[in-house]
């Protein structure tokens, strides 16, 4: 049985220069890995495993991110499987210049299989 959503970040961060790309904005790829960090978080609050990124699925930039914003990730497990967890993940940029102003920048659904210490799928919530 699926844990109850929590009102919580999975992560916040601060997005720092090294993170930029050249147009001045935040890397795709750093969010990307953000949502990864933010789903792990979210499956082992759910039950703790190893596990491993089977897919992060449509995957769309709504908002830039600058450096100084606050990104805070929530994620929230929609779905398990025998071996596998689906966890949603919403990232919200709180703006620098402006802390009244929260923006939605991008949501991932993001799949994770439980493995074993032989990288062999391994049930999520018992035998």
């Amino acid at each position: 049985m699926l844990k109850a959503p929590t009102t919580e970040p999975a992560i916040r961060v601060v997005m720092m220069p090294r993170d930029t790309n050249a147009e001045g904005t935040i890397f795709g790829g750093v969010i990307l890995s953000l949502i990864d960090q933010a789903a792990y978080v979210e499956a082992v609050r759910q039950a703790h495993h190893r596990y491993v990124t089977v897919a992060i699925r449509e995957v769309v930039f709504h908002k830039p991110v600058f450096v100084g914003d606050v990104l805070s990730l929530y994620a929230d497990a929609t779905k398990a499987g025998r071996t596998s967890l689906t966890i949603q993940v919403r990232v919200c940029a709180r703006r620098r210049n402006n802390p009244d102003d929260v923006v939605d920048v991008t949501q991932a659904e993001v799949i994770f299989v439980a493995v074993d210490n032989s990288g062999h799928p391994s049930p999520v919530f018992g035998p």
